[in-house]
């Protein structure tokens, strides 16, 4: 076939712009993630700010909350997408109410690194408050009824073997509430992460006097989905999780590396990761590099769940009445996103 005098230009021009819109990427699809304002999010911060949410076709809005249950709730109507925080009961009676799944690990309590600290107030200190087997008769502060909070200090009450019973637990709904009224001396006690809990101990305004990873191992946070959003977003989620777990893997060599004298090492690339969460936490604060690293938590490699804690949560929770008898973890863990811990 012949073409007529200016039609090879044409043609070239049309190949061309055939072969651009075949080269364009999809337009990112968009997911919503919701989780407290804190360290224990850091890698969500580092993979956003390194741009590997972008890398992998997806936009994320990252949503803060000020407790946990309401980012569950907010999953489960479809105000949401993703959930990135502590495991509760009420967590578990609507993940298996709403059809919730537990695609991923965030945080978690391990030997040898410091997470969340148990402290007291400085008065309750002086009083005698200054080990954790000396809880009953006291007074802690917690979020919610059935919030991780409740859980840890039901656990370290078992492994130490003291009536959990013997200890007023008051629920203050907040963590700013809750860090308020132990520096006031409203509540002797409380439970919180070490970004929290260490600058206020070198400040002098509370006392440390345990960290839970002394007592027992915990999966605290985790990442959480609907089955109706990954039914719907399957391929989006699965690169979302990549991305995440880049931005996990980053902290692990940036915060966790540990030298010869078992003490963490930072470097350069530490210093460029804690100008990027100090974008999200801490802002504006001229000590929050020092704060950002007194919050140094710990992830397992590639964000895996530790599925077997998962089941010992809902067991416990049973066991109190916080947690319907007929919920079944195994319904509730989904391992097809991100293997679990030790596969």
């Amino acid at each position: 076939m012949r073409l007529h005098r200016g039609a090879a230009p044409l043609a070239a021009i049309a190949f061309a712009a055939i072969g651009l819109l075949v080269a364009m990427p999809a337009k990112a699809e968009k997911l919503t993630v919701g989780t407290l304002t804190s360290t224990a999010a850091s890698p969500l911060y580092i993979a956003q700010e390194n741009g590997y949410f972008a890398k992998e076709g997806v936009e994320i809005e990252i949503k803060p909350f000020q407790a946990a249950q309401p980012i569950a709730a907010a999953v489960a109507s479809g105000d949401i997408d993703i959930g990135a925080t502590a495991l509760t009961a009420g967590f578990y009676n609507l993940a298996a109410k709403a059809d919730l799944h537990v695609i991923g690990g965030m945080l978690r309590e391990a030997k040898g690194y410091e997470g969340s600290a148990i402290l007291v107030s400085n008065k309750a200190f002086a009083a005698g408050l200054t080990d954790v087997s000396k809880m009953p008769g006291h007074s802690l502060a917690i979020t919610q009824t059935g919030s991780s909070f409740h859980y840890m200090i039901g656990r370290i009450a078992e492994k130490l073997g003291f009536d959990l019973s013997k200890v007023q637990l008051r629920v203050l709904q907040t963590v700013p509430n809750m860090l308020a009224a132990v520096q006031t001396d409203q509540v002797d006690a409380m439970i919180t992460t070490r970004d929290n809990a260490n600058p206020l101990a070198v400040a002098g305004k509370i006392k440390i006097i345990g960290w839970v990873s002394d007592y027992v191992p915990y999966q605290l946070t985790a990442i959480f989905i609907s089955q109706k959003t990954l039914a719907a977003h399957r391929e989006a989620v699965a690169r979302f999780a990549r991305a995440y777990q880049h931005g996990v893997n980053d902290y692990r060599e940036q915060f966790l590396t540990k030298g010869a004298d078992g003490k963490l090492v930072y470097t350069a690339a530490t210093d460029a990761s804690i100008a990027m969460i100090n974008k999200y936490v801490f802002p504006g604060d001229p000590d929050a590099k020092a704060k950002i690293l007194a919050g140094t938590l710990y992830f397992d490699q590639d964000a895996k769940l530790d599925t077997d804690d998962v089941r010992n949560q809902v067991t416990w929770f049973k066991s109190q009445g916080m947690v319907d008898a007929g919920v079944d973890p195994d319904k509730i863990i989904d391992t097809s996103i991100i293997p679990a811990l030790g596969k």
